[in-house]
């Protein structure tokens, strides 16, 4: 007997499992603060050099910061035009003019200040900033230094890169509770050492530590619900834990809108991971993990609970029951991911998907809080684009199947994002709404990238398989905050030609990989470089099942998807 048997008995989907999964959906909604709160946190305003020398002038006569800015700042050509400079200011001994109040100016006369020789932003910026305060302004975050907000991104993904793999093991050897419990509580005191750094340096450390934990605990949530639940609501559950991931971004920009100091909204970020440690009373362990560790007696334990939860009875022979997993354990390494020609042709199209739904997704959230405009509405906009995405997906991947709806995302994506960098700023809500298209587009992907790893990977490497393409994913995200910051400095839209490419390259590529949809799970290496040879046995293992009396099944099960 395995677990999935007995859950056909206590309820795949009853009342224990519906308040499981509706309190880890609880800790999907952080998740996006710290994922991409940087347009938030990172928010760079208008800034230019500060003049000590006519700041008692300005104070005196009232003037206005844009009055300061047209006597102290040259106009320099950039990407958008003609503009003043950000990084340079009019180097004049202000003493030795006649600037009064009335003309700001007329003194030195423009053809003087031309004339004049500029220097850098030696005394620091003047942010026009309204009251919002990022750590951007804080350490003065721009011109020269401005890669360094760059970092900030970078490293919370470095974060998410070791803290996926090493919280991963740790659940595989404590068990999943405990692993979620010992993360939340790291988060929450990296959390609040976030708020209260010091110093840019100590800013980014913990950073990375608070990744580390972050996405750890959101993973361990996700496997833990997934195992609680039958094999038919696996990704139902998969795919709603994800939404909520949409709501949180809703959350964010409210957050954000009523908190506009960065430190302040990061507490706000990290007082839900205080609350998740009440957990403990409330989520069980996975009986599946449990048995995977021959603890027997506990997972009878929790099941009984479970069953009496959902009003059923357990009838079944406990004493049978055994690890589902146990027959697949084998020494996977990373070679049997290359080794042969369909698995080489599947690890690369996969780990590309990866790295580009990341560099895409980041990359046009992020974009929102530099094209200016209303931030706080552009990125509510673009959570709720984010919500037809989950039922896009359910509506067509068990009509259409998998490939297509991958690919066509990616590709409308792509398209979306190329269109976008040629619409003409006047053109505002037609731009909004095309670039609102290519996020819902890589939001689908994102989410169906996941599953399609799943699916195509044999038992024997699955689970390796998937964490090696999926860190491509965290390297996205390191290279993501670099590509739109930097790239932006040359050309506002040239971001966008490069995610295009990139998404037009990844939907290309998805074309390639057969189709899922109805198709077994492969067991062996062999089944995914002989895939006809899988499929007849899987319609043989149908017949001899059909054949046999009611109550009898053959001896080796296989899973469909």
């Amino acid at each position: 007997t395995t677990y999935d048997d007995i859950l056909e008995e206590i309820g795949q989907f009853g009342r224990c499992q519906k308040r499981i999964v509706a309190l880890f959906c609880l800790v999907s909604m952080p998740f996006p603060c710290a994922y991409i709160g940087i347009v938030f946190q990172g928010f760079t305003p208008e800034h230019w050099c500060r003049d000590p020398g006519v700041s008692q002038i300005a104070e005196h006569c009232a003037w206005s910061l844009q009055d300061t800015r047209r006597v102290t700042v040259p106009l320099v050509n950039t990407s958008a035009g003609v503009g003043y400079s950000q990084c340079e200011r009019y180097n004049i001994d202000w003493n030795s003019t006649d600037l009064t109040c009335d003309h700001p100016e007329g003194d030195p006369s423009p053809a003087r200040r031309l004339a004049s020789p500029v220097s850098a932003c030696t005394d620091g910026w003047v942010y026009d900033y309204e009251g919002r305060h990022s750590f951007v302004t804080e350490f003065d975050l721009v011109c020269a230094d401005a890669w360094y907000v760059d970092m900030f991104q970078a490293a919370l993904n470095v974060g998410f890169l070791v803290g996926s793999i090493a919280i991963g093991y740790l659940a595989d050897k404590i068990g999943r509770m405990k692993s979620f419990l010992l993360t939340n509580f790291f988060i929450a005191v990296t959390g609040i050492l976030v708020a209260t750094s010091p110093n840019y340096i100590a800013l980014l450390v913990f950073r990375a530590l608070y990744g580390f934990g972050v996405k750890g605990g959101w993973m361990v949530g996700y496997v833990l619900i997934t195992e609680l639940v039958g094999v038919e609501y696996r990704r139902t559950v998969g795919v709603t834990y994800q939404m909520f991931f949409s709501i949180g971004i809703l959350v964010l920009s409210l957050f954000a809108y009523i908190i506009p100091n960065w430190r302040w909204l990061q507490v706000a970020f990290t007082v839900p991971y205080i609350f998740f440690l009440s957990y403990y009373w409330f989520i069980p362990e996975s009986p599946r993990w449990l048995l995977s560790q021959n603890k027997k007696a506990k997972a009878l334990e929790i099941t009984q609970e479970i069953a009496k939860e959902n009003k059923k009875t357990l009838s079944k022979n406990i004493e049978t029951l055994q690890d589902d997993s146990a027959d697949s354990s084998s020494t996977a390494s990373f070679l049997d991911l290359i080794k042969t020609p369909n698995l080489r042709k599947y690890t690369f199209i996969l780990s590309f998907n990866w790295f580009t739904s990341a560099v895409v997704y980041q990359g046009l959230i992020m974009r929102l809080g530099i094209i200016g405009g209303n931030v706080y509405l552009d990125f509510l906009i673009s959570g709720i684009v984010e919500f037809p995405a989950a039922f896009l997906i359910l509506l067509t991947i068990e009509r259409i199947g998998r490939r297509l709806p991958f690919a066509a995302a990616n590709i409308m994506s792509g398209a979306a994002c190329l269109i976008t960098a040629f619409i003409p700023d006047s053109m505002f809500w037609f731009k909004t709404i095309v670039a609102c298209i290519g996020r819902l587009g890589i939001t689908m992907a994102f989410e169906m990238v996941v599953f399609v790893n799943t699916e195509l990977y044999p038992t024997v490497i699955r689970n390796l398989g998937v964490s090696v393409c999926s860190t491509l994913c965290d390297i996205g995200g390191i290279v993501a905050p670099f590509l739109l910051y930097r790239l932006a400095v040359i050309w506002l839209e040239l971001p966008l030609i490069i995610f295009g490419a990139l998404a037009f390259v990844a939907g290309g590529l998805v074309l390639l990989l057969p189709e899922t949809k109805g198709m077994p799970l492969p067991e062996t290496i062999d089944d995914i470089e002989n895939p006809k040879s899988n499929k007849e046995n899987h319609l043989k293992s149908q017949q001899v099942e059909n054949l046999l009396p009611s109550g009898v099944t053959s001896n080796k099960d296989v899973t469909t998807v």
